[in-house]
């Protein structure tokens, strides 16, 4: 990382697999992942300023989670990731100029490997209305949150090849724990 801000975010997901989800996420982030090890990845990001990490376990992949999502800085930039996030085809629906939770916004939605959603939006201004059709889901739901993505349609998704970020799982017969520092697999990093 070049500069860090601080506080940073955490995130950490449990996921179903790990390769697909490790392929998903370094064309999503456009970075390879910053640690990798058995069952286990780790991205730091410097934009938006976040440190998100990958449990595999897929008995604990929860489907009702809501989604994930982080506000660009500039109309530049949300034009850059949705253009980048086209060309490797992750783009799940765009929504421009939508009034969504009383904000007009630019934004577009990735769906990872385990359905997780991600919402990468511009702000533009406030708003005193939301779009109808979000409108309508919050009236037949009064107790829902804000920013319901429209129900996804399910498809069989492409599988995502990124033959520059390969790597390697450590050897798990290396492993020592403590409750100190956490489990530790011959490599630092």
């Amino acid at each position: 990382m070049n500069s860090s801000v601080f506080p940073r975010m955490h995130v950490s997901l449990y996921v179903s697999d790990l390769t697909a989800t490790v392929n998903f996420y370094t064309a999503f982030f456009g970075q390879p992942a910053t640690k990798i090890r058995r069952g286990y990845a780790k991205y730091v990001l410097d934009k938006p300023s976040l440190i998100i990490s990958f449990v595999e376990n897929p008995g604990r992949v929860a489907s009702n989670f809501g989604h994930l999502g982080f506000q660009v800085e500039t109309v530049e930039e949300m034009e850059q990731r949705l253009a980048q996030a086209r060309t490797t085809g992750l783009v799940a629906r765009e929504e421009m100029g939508t009034a969504c939770c009383y904000a007009k916004q630019d934004k577009f939605w990735v769906n990872d490997p385990d359905g997780v959603e991600w919402e990468v939006y511009y702000f533009h201004e406030d708003a005193e209305f939301n779009d109808p059709r979000y409108q309508q889901e919050y009236d037949a739901a009064p107790n829902s949150a804000c920013c319901i993505a429209p129900a996804v349609i399910t498809a069989t998704p492409e599988i995502l090849n990124i033959a520059s970020t390969p790597f390697l799982l450590a050897d798990s017969s290396t492993a020592t724990c403590s409750t100190d520092v956490g489990c530790s697999y011959g490599h630092s990093s």
